[in-house]
This record gives structure tokens, sequence and C-alpha cells, in this order.
């Protein structure tokens, strides 16, 4: 008889492979293609789940031959094989998986803003093998709105005889409530909502994606998951690197912008929602949806923001290329937000991201409340160790339970420990770049991990306040390498709290055991 290992990876193979469909993504000479779409895609073939019909076209301005767009893709991918082997298969590209990638691909030259681009585009899939297309605009922000209404001109988005026509939409999306509410009016005029896909990455992790079964599928969570057992909520995304040469795009983003609407409320949402009756794509949407709608708008005094200095991990952000020897732009932001509703009602979400950090940590830790009375009548509740159930994402994928017991001995001594469970004890790796899901989830229709116009727009609404006040918010110094600005603590410490400590979940154990208390 097959061990239980065994019989998961003979089940596996049965995943249907995606319909057959032609894959059009605008901006195909960009980093996002060459580092993410083609990775994920060859992923995808290794584990045989696209169609020998699907046919990818790169569209971008320039004109350039399509064996050279192939050959470029190829080196790009050999190198990512070898440089970052736990994304792959191996280290070594496989090259039957990727010629099957590679034999689809076409180059097609056009501009964005020209309506021969398509016409001629047009042209082409109708000599495609299959009518069905997803249109994936990896792409600058300013280009989703004029390709989304040429594509409308064009009738490209029209669906008939049975086959899809599909809008996917990087971030961001918008800048704030008015013009997201302008971009989804505008994509909306020529598609239909079932039809545009407004991608996250954060939610193309399986650790991420986990937070649902975590949640759902164990009994010991759910009666526990409320207002009446959680004391509060830390929701972490921090980095180490800082803006990577990217200084002229973080000028007119900030960290705020771009984490904390987007990558952060998918998270909280996803921590807070209500069951949902079914895992079907508008179920899950609705109750997050909810949560958004139940969240109190931020105020000034819900926000610290934070700009990095020089310090141990390296120059000041104001030295970067691209930014401004005066720039006032935030690099971390840290915010506390409340659900308004009967599960969450007083229990506050702390969220925190940052550039140049102490450690290199996406994580979510659920704090549950002191035990009620002093059974232990010489240990003070504050000084026990909190009971801490934390759902590590990034780059450690696993859980760890933080809680009291009695050390050895004839005392009554009280002792932290820790019980983690680490994903690479228990399942094989699984080679991911983040897009995989995203891509087959797509081609299927299946649209759970996507966003809605109204979340989008209801999340915009809940920071707007914050993005828009009547004075400028103050950006906190903090030194490269840090855990960030002191304000930031004092946020929490106005409450009663204190953030995690931004290190390895082993050394958080070690401290925590030094800290046993005496009775």
């Amino acid at each position: 008889m097959p061990n239980e290992a065994t019989q998961s990876s003979d089940s596996s193979k049965t995943k249907r492979r995606a319909p057959p469909c032609t894959l059009v993504i605008f901006g195909a000479g960009g980093d996002l293609t060459k580092r993410l779409l083609m990775p994920a895609l060859y992923n995808l073939s290794a584990d045989g789940l696209l169609d020998d019909d699907m046919q990818v076209i790169g569209v971008n301005h320039g004109a350039r031959e399509t064996d050279e767009w192939r050959d470029d893709l190829t080196q790009s991918l050999r190198k990512f094989a070898a440089d970052k082997a736990s994304t792959f298969h191996t280290s070594k590209l496989n090259d039957d998986a990727w010629n099957r990638v590679a034999r689809s691909l076409e180059y097609f030259a056009g501009e964005f803003d020209d309506d021969a681009t398509y016409t001629r585009l047009k042209e082409r899939l109708e000599k495609a093998k299959s009518g069905n297309v997803v249109f994936y605009l990896a792409v600058g922000a300013r280009f989703f709105a004029p390709i989304a209404e040429h594509l409308g001109r064009a009738g490209l988005l029209e669906q008939k005889d049975g086959a899809f026509r599909r809008l996917v939409v990087e971030k961001p999306f918008g800048t704030d409530l008015a013009s997201a509410k302008e971009l989804n009016r505008c994509i909306l005029a020529h598609a239909d909502e079932s039809q545009v896909y407004r991608i996250d990455h954060f939610l193309g992790k399986d650790t991420v994606q986990s937070i649902l079964a975590v949640r759902f599928a164990n009994a010991m969570f759910e009666p526990v998951w409320r207002r009446e057992y959680i004391d509060h909520v830390q929701i972490t995304a921090a980095e180490t690197i800082g803006v990577e040469g990217r200084g002229s795009f973080y000028e007119h983003t900030g960290a705020f912008r771009d984490m904390v609407p987007n990558h952060l409320f998918q998270l909280l949402g996803m921590v807070a929602m209500e069951p949902p009756n079914s895992f079907d794509a508008e179920s899950v949407r609705d109750k997050k949806a909810e949560v958004f709608d139940a969240m109190k708008p931020l105020s000034p005094d819900d926000v610290v923001l934070g700009q990095y200095d020089a310090g141990p991990a390296g120059p000041a952000y104001r030295e970067e290329p691209g930014v401004a020897k005066d720039s006032r732009v935030e690099t971390y932001a840290a915010a506390r937000v409340y659900v308004d509703n009967w599960r969450w009602a007083g229990v506050p979400f702390y969220l925190r991201t940052g550039k140049r950090l102490a450690e290199r940590c996406t994580e979510i830790s659920v704090q549950l409340k002191a035990v009620p009375f002093r059974l232990f009548r010489d240990t003070p509740n504050d000084a026990l160790t909190p009971n801490v159930y934390t759902l590590r994402i990034d780059p450690a994928h696993g859980t760890t339970f933080d809680f009291n017991v009695k050390k050895p001995g004839p005392l009554v001594e009280i002792g932290a420990v820790r019980s983690s469970f680490d994903y690479g004890d228990f399942f094989a790796a699984s080679a991911n770049v983040g897009y995989e899901t995203l891509l087959y989830d797509c081609m299927l229709g299946d649209a759970t991990l996507f966003q809605r116009a109204d979340s989008i727009e209801t999340a915009w609404a809940v920071v707007d306040r914050v993005l828009h006040p009547d004075g400028d918010l103050p950006v906190h110094g903090y030194a490269a390498g840090s855990a960030g600005p002191e304000a930031a603590d004092a946020l929490l410490a106005a409450d009663g709290r204190a953030w995690r400590a931004l290190n390895s979940p082993t050394d958080d154990a070690d401290q925590h055991n030094e800290e046993g208390q005496k009775t």
C-alpha cells in the first residue's frame, strides 16, 4: 500500500490542465515578464498544468524578432534557475518543460496608445487556435486605463461563441479613493466585472492561502478566534533591502500606498473574515468585502510614518539614486486598524511594513488575552509569556505557538515554550515564484484570490483621510538596520502593548525561555 506521501503526490497529478488559451502580455520586455511571469509559466509547464495549444504573445514597443526575445528569456531563465533553485524544480533548467513554453512565444511590436496595434492584434487573435484570451497588463499603472480602453474599442474584450476574454491588472490599482474609482469606471466601461482579475502577488503565496485552511479546517482555532479571547493582532511585512534602484518609483508611491491598503489589508481580511458558506470565489470575496466595509476609517493618530537614515545596514534613503535630497516620502508605515463588527469590536490590528529593517519577516501574530486570575500568586499576569499564535509567511514558512509550562523541579517555576511547525518538515518543496497559482486560476476562471472593484474602493476609503490630511503627517527617522522609528513603538505603548521582536523564531524562543517566572 502506498504511504501518505505517495498518495499525496499521486493526487496532485490529477489536477486538471488549464484550458487552451492565448496569453497576451503587454510589457513583454519588462522586468515583471522576465523575472516572474516566465518562471511561473515554466513551473506550470513542469507540473503539466498548461494546455499543449497555449500561445503567448508578448506586446512591446520597438521592433524585435521572436527568436531574439525567446533567446533572451531562455538565458534569463537559466541564470534564474541556477541562482534560485528553490523557486524552480531543480537548479538546472528542465529543457522539456521550458521548450513547451518557448515554442508558444511570439513577439508582437506595437505602441500601447496606437489604435493600429489593436487592429493588428485583433487580426492575429482571429488566427489563434483558441478563442480564449487572457490580456495581462505587465506595464506601469499609467497604461492600465488606456490599454483597457483600446482593447474595448477594438472589440477585443467581447466574449462570444463560448470563449472567454479576461483582463489581468497589476497593482497599484489607484493611488487614492478618487483614482481607484476612476480606474474602475474606465475598465468597467469596456469589460464586465467577472472578466477583470486585479492581481495581488501576496495572495499567490502558499502560506498566505493556508490562512483560511488553518482557520476553518481546525476546530481548535475557530472558538477562540474572536474578541472574547484575542487581545490584538499584529501583521508585519519587513524587508532588509532598501529601494534597490527604484527611488524614482518610491518617490511617487511611498511605503503606505505601496503596502497598506492592498497587501496588508488582504492579509487582515483573511484573518478577520467570517466563515464563507463555501470556497467558491464570490463567497470568499463577499466575506472579505464585509471586513473592509467594517473597518473604521484611519485618522492621523492611527498612523506612523518613517524614513530610514544612514545606519548599520546602509546609507540613508535620501542618498539613494532617484531620490530628492529633501524627500519626505516614507519608507516605513505602521497603522492601528479596528474592524467594527460583532467578532472583532475593540480588538486592534497593528500593521507595519518597511524597508531597511533589522530582519526580513512577513508574519501574522495573534495574541490571546491574559488568563483572568492569578493562580500563580507571586507571578503577576503580565509577567507570564502571552499565548501567541504566529503564521510565518516569508521567508520562513510555518507556524509557531508560544505558551507557558511548569519547569522541571521541586519549585513551581513557569517557563515559556514554543511549539512550531515548518512546511519543509512535512511537505516536499514546491517550485514557486508566487505567480503560478494566480496565472493558473485566471486561466481556469477562478477569481477567489483576486480583488473586486468594491473591495478596492472600500480599502482606499479606509485610508483616504490619512492620504489627504489637513496637515502633513510627520515622517520619523530610523536607522537603516533597526526595527523602525520610536514613534511606532509609542503607537502600541499608548495601548499598553509592544511589537513582536524582529528576529529569527529561534532567537525569540530562546529569549522567552530565559524569562521563566518563579512562584
